[in-house]
């Protein structure tokens, strides 16, 4: 097992590897995180005998969170961070890998855990414990890491406006019938379920599922690193509006990215903040 700060890679075999996050209290995405997600990213494009990953929480409350906004979008001066301005590259790079990803949800999946989680290949979720939300707009800003686009190509316009405008919680079953989700599994059953199925592909050819996977994601719509970039850059704008800066200041108040209770009902809290 390789241990870092914020991930710990566990080699079940030389073609299947869990990832495992922890990053307390509250599984913040931070600039380190970003950084070792890049880095083995690196190892997971260079190991020749690697089929599939599957990430998943050290914390059962948190899958991945929202980024850490007292940390802003990471800095070159940041020691051991990386700038999150080149998300779009990273997480097309997820997309387009030979290797297959599997995000196994348990615990909150908010904003860009969210969007990591929807950038994976595939989802399975607890039905007790997942939970997702795109949390920006009720915050006076826009999702911008890509879940707008991944979101549309995967339920389609409708349900996208309304889990990007209602900024509110999903759990796994709507989630799975919604689309977002390839399967809400009861959270004693999640471990076994994901591990049998990382297994099972790990035991093919990866050739076959490189090719195989190709050809889905030329059918099925996967957003373009373009496309991100788009979003991510309009995100930028938005984060400079006097509205966006006054809700960060309410926001900070409340207790958002410290205190556990607001974390933990954040979708409910946010629409119930006082108008002053």
């Amino acid at each position: 097992m390789t241990v870092t700060d914020r991930l710990s890679v566990i080699r079940q075999s030389p073609a299947y590897w869990r990832i495992v996050i922890h990053n307390p209290p509250f599984n913040l995405f931070d600039p380190e995180m970003f950084a070792e997600l890049n880095v083995l990213m690196d190892e997971i494009e260079h190991d020749t005998d690697l089929k599939i990953v599957v990430f998943e929480s050290g914390d059962e409350d948190f899958f991945v969170n929202h980024h850490d906004v007292e940390r802003g979008h990471g800095a070159a001066d940041q020691p051991g961070g990386a700038s999150f301005d080149h998300w779009p590259t990273f997480v097309t790079r997820l997309a387009q890998s030979s290797v297959l990803s599997v995000a196994k949800v348990r615990g909150r999946a908010r904003a860009q855990g969210f969007e990591f989680a929807l950038a994976c290949d595939m989802r399975f979720a607890s039905r007790e414990r997942a939970v997702f939300s795109l949390i920006e707009v009720a915050g006076s800003s826009i999702p911008g890491g890509g879940g707008v686009e991944w979101l549309a190509a995967l339920v389609g316009r409708s349900r996208t406006l309304e889990i990007v405008l209602g900024a509110d919680d999903f759990d796994a079953d709507i989630a799975e019938r919604y689309g977002w989700v390839n399967r809400s599994v009861p959270d004693g059953e999640l471990d076994a379920y994901v591990d049998a199925f990382a297994e099972r592909v790990s035991r093919f050819e990866k050739r076959a599922l490189e090719t195989g996977k190709k050809l889905v994601n030329a059918r099925a719509g996967v957003p373009s690193e373009g496309d991100l970039w788009v979003s991510n850059h309009v995100l930028a704008g938005v984060d400079t509006w006097p509205e966006a800066q006054a809700m960060l200041t309410k926001l900070n108040t409340a207790g958002f990215g410290k205190d556990k209770e607001f974390e933990l009902s954040m979708a409910e809290r946010l629409g119930n903040l006082p108008s002053e």
